[in-house]
């Protein structure tokens, strides 16, 4: 049975679904059965993300209304072949409720290692809706004193016996280093739940230009939440002492 994992974040813009993506990638590459599951009905883009938007045949609401199988709304991914992509769509005709999205969920979990679930931004009824199908969570909050509260905010809406872990997404480590934006350490602190892992701010990830490519801060994000270790990515050693001084210079030049 696979690990059914929402992830989620308390507002929109903060590389959720990136994450989600990555992540996936990652778990993937250590040859696990993942399946990237898209619940952001109407704004759904995990599809264009991981660049199967040509693709889709059936979505998630086609196998709810049981216009198709389960297993026939999957896409496999062109790279990593134990990784499948199951979309969403533009528009649902009729109100879909947690109970059907559970028995889709179910019904796929023996197949995978690991279901991800791309849960829409916000605590409304899409919300609700994803966070019910999970055993876990994984929280993604950008360094900024908006991000944290939001975060906290959907935390609190989060079943008690879910699992919760928290990734910091976009972390500048030559800002972290200048003393201009809150540390990853500071952010696990004031959410007070398990560091899952740290994400360096990345035009080409947040671009999703490289997606599949080698990613350690990604690698290590795998292992943690794969073999519960314990390695965070270090974004700011680099950016300390005479020579990190210097690197900060350049790159806010640049």
């Amino acid at each position: 049975m696979a690990r059914k994992i929402v992830v989620t974040s308390g507002k929109g813009g903060v590389g959720k679904t990136t994450v989600c993506a990555n992540l996936g990638i990652a778990l993937a590459k250590k040859s696990l059965r993942v399946l990237l599951m898209d619940l952001d009905i109407g704004l759904n883009n995990l599809d264009v993300v991981m660049q199967v938007e040509d693709k889709v045949v059936f979505d998630f609401v086609d196998a709810v209304e049981n216009r198709c199988r389960p297993g026939q709304a999957l896409i496999q991914d062109a790279d990593e072949p134990t990784l499948y992509i199951m979309p969403s769509c533009h528009l649902a005709k009729r109100q879909i409720s947690a109970d059907a999205v559970k028995k889709v969920v179910n019904r796929l979990a023996d197949s995978f290692d690991y279901v991800l679930i791309d849960c829409p931004a916000g605590i409304d009824g899409g919300f609700r809706r994803a966070v019910s199908c999970a055993d876990e969570a994984v929280v993604v909050v950008t360094p900024h004193l908006s991000s944290v509260r939001d975060a906290d905010k959907t935390i609190a809406q989060l079943n008690d016996a879910l699992q919760i872990n928290i990734v910091v997404n976009r972390v500048r480590g030559d800002l972290v280093a200048s003393g201009e934006m809150l540390s990853a350490f500071e952010v696990f602190s004031l959410l007070g739940h398990n560091p899952l892992g740290v994400i360096p701010e990345n035009d080409d990830v947040n671009c999703n230009l490289k997606l599949h490519t080698y990613n350690k801060a990604f690698d290590l994000l795998a292992n943690n939440l794969h073999g519960g270790t314990t390695q965070i990515y270090d974004c700011v050693s680099q950016y300390k002492g005479l020579f990190g001084k210097i690197k900060r210079r350049l790159k806010r030049n640049g």
